[in-house]
């Protein structure tokens, strides 16, 4: 029998701790609840029956959208079959088998592995003890420091909230730990002097992370982990020339390169994987969210030749490596994974994702290019930002106290549209579905310029 809605909201807030989420204002009321009880296409459904765009993709990752009982149905037929069995000692699955070859076909070149997990933030702990791992093969303890950037986004545990370099996923936990070091942010708009062009820009970041590098000591340094489009951090690609001209840098420091593409992977950037997009040639690649789409959790560590070749030296001499998760290749999550990349695949996701990402991006800045809240529109195909701004010329930001963002992020939800308002900074972003059509891509712009422009008028004179 269903509860009523106001007991159902009553018990979530009596007992469901929610990530992310403002603990105090939940529990007592103030920040009201809502469940989510169905979802097709790019659209979801709350429990009072009310429809809303996804702009979002939940968060990043339901790139075949909503409502695929094609999943589903391979899932049951999985669970019904074998639900679980461990992967350690040579264990497998027909589902993980065929998955791993997947995978490596959607890598670039020179990828051999896949080591397999539950989230984003475990796979990349994962990859934080490889890189150790290697190293201590190798005989190169001291070479354990790993190089972040500030605003970066790469999980929220111990380890990998100290690789976030975004200070709320810090503060109160006594991280950073001291073997990781954050480097600057990619955002010429944000962080480059007034004057200075993006090429200018490119060499100041390699300048700051070569002064990195020369003060810690390359021998210190073990890793560079990196988004090819930085997520949560504001939706920031890169300027021009930036990924090839740090990579030098990596390879003349015997430096490895961690590709994070938990946001980017299996399609989102209009290509299979981030690295592709920009000529990245990783070390090793985290991958989770588009992998299943959510429909299932599940992550991956892809691990090139160069680093599975130490792994294997190191089991001959050392036996087998110390780490597994129980759920590690879980065979429901396999299926569920290609059924996923069957759909990306069949229906030509990628492709569209570039064909209506460009067409989103184009429409974003012919709407807000020239808006007067707007200081920045930036996009890479389903991938996109508005930057608000009190004043675009002199990249004066709003006092963080009106809550531009927060303001536009809710003006759009009453009008049925989720996009997000970024957490550090005045930034609405966009991450829709891969199946997303120009006619979506039109009626989300439309949406987003009412919102804007009821926000606008509510303060921008104030404001300037």
């Amino acid at each position: 029998m269903n509860k009523p809605i106001d007991a159902l909201l009553e018990q979530d807030r009596a007992h469901f701790m929610h990530p992310s989420t403002h603990a105090y204002d939940h529990e007592c009321g103030a920040l009201p609840g809502k469940i989510v009880r169905g979802g097709s296409g790019i659209r979801i459904e709350d429990h009072e029956g009310r429809q809303y765009i996804d702009a979002f993709a939940g968060l990043y990752c339901v790139n075949i959208g909503y409502g695929r009982t094609e999943v589903a149905d391979r899932m049951h037929e999985q669970a019904t079959k074998l639900a679980y069995y461990h992967t350690y000692v040579g264990h497998s699955s027909d589902a993980i088998i065929e998955l791993s070859s997947r995978i490596i076909d959607w890598a670039p070149d020179g990828m051999k592995k896949v080591y397999y997990g539950m989230s984003g933030s475990d796979a990349n702990e994962t990859q934080v003890k490889i890189v150790w791992y290697y190293n201590n093969v190798l005989n190169r303890p001291n070479k354990k420091k790993i190089i972040s950037r500030e605003r970066g986004y790469h999980g929220s545990g111990i380890v990998t909230g100290s690789l976030t370099g975004l200070p709320s996923f810090h503060q109160h936990f006594d991280l950073p730990l001291d073997r990781v070091k954050h480097t600057v942010c990619p955002h010429w708009y944000r962080k480059a002097p007034i004057g200075m062009n993006e090429s200018d820009f490119v060499a100041y970041c390699v300048n700051e992370l070569e002064k990195m590098i020369a003060y810690e000591g390359a021998d210190t340094i073990a890793a560079f982990i990196g988004e090819p489009v930085m997520g949560t951090g504001g939706i920031v690609p890169p300027p021009p020339g930036y990924w090839p001209a740090i990579q030098e840098v990596l390879k003349r420091h015997d430096i490895l390169l961690i590709s994070d593409e938990v946001v980017c992977g299996f399609g989102r950037l209009g290509s299979k994987m981030g690295s592709q997009y920009y000529g990245i040639e990783p070390d090793l690649i985290t991958v989770a969210k588009g992998l299943t789409s959510a429909y299932a959790p599940l992550s991956g560590v892809i691990v090139s030749e160069k680093v599975w070749d130490v792994i294997a030296r190191g089991s001959k001499e050392h036996g087998p490596m110390g780490h597994g998760w129980t759920y590690s290749g879980h065979p429901v999550c396999a299926a569920a994974a290609l059924a996923n990349l069957e759909i990306l695949e069949r229906e030509n996701l990628v492709e569209n994702a570039a064909a209506v990402g460009t067409y989103f991006g184009t429409r974003l800045r012919e709407a807000f290019g020239n808006h007067p809240l707007v200081g920045e529109v930036r996009s890479t195909g389903m991938l996109a930002a508005l930057e608000f701004m009190a004043d675009r010329e002199t990249r004066k930001p709003f006092d963080a106290a009106l809550r531009i963002g927060p303001q536009v992020a809710a003006a759009a939800l009453e009008r049925g549209l989720i996009a997000r308002a970024m957490p550090h900074g005045d930034i609405l972003g966009f991450a829709p579905p891969l199946v997303m059509t120009q006619e979506d891509a039109d009626e989300i712009v439309d949406i987003v310029k009412h919102a804007v422009d009821l926000v606008a008028e509510r303060n921008l004179t104030d404001a300037c």
